[in-house]
């Protein structure tokens, strides 16, 4: 599992999460009921959709007896989630976000710091 940045982009996951807001991701995280993943949603009448965050509401079971995800948005009036596409497969589940309160994030947070303190006392070698 590897961590990345994401900038969020749009209006469906407001108002938990806004434009412009920063979340911390967990690429290749499992799915997890009532948490936000990072997704990709089927191509639309335009093409390829670009990846979005939504919130997972339940596993739903898909057509040939697979397992699927349901995932939904914040913000009822914008954007597009299952209630338009239909559950997602395992493959369209690429990351879970890690909220800024979780263990991992403080870790992070603690460890941003310290370098950035070590930093500025000239601690890193040149």
């Amino acid at each position: 599992m590897q961590l990345g940045f994401v900038v969020v982009r749009g209006r469906s996951m407001e108002p938990t999460y806004v434009d412009g807001d920063v979340v911390l991701v967990a690429w290749g995280a499992s799915p997890r009921v009532g948490r936000c993943h990072v997704v990709r949603l089927p191509d639309g009448d335009d093409g390829p959709r670009p990846l979005a965050i939504k919130r997972v509401t339940r596993r739903e079971r898909l057509a040939g007896g697979a397992s699927g995800w349901w995932v939904e948005r914040d913000n009822p009036r914008e954007g597009v989630d299952s209630w338009l596409v239909g559950a997602l497969g395992d493959e369209a589940m690429r990351g879970r976000v890690v909220s800024p309160n979780s263990p991992v994030m403080m870790q992070i947070l603690r460890h941003c710091r310290t370098c950035v303190s070590t930093f500025r006392r000239g601690r890193f070698a040149r």
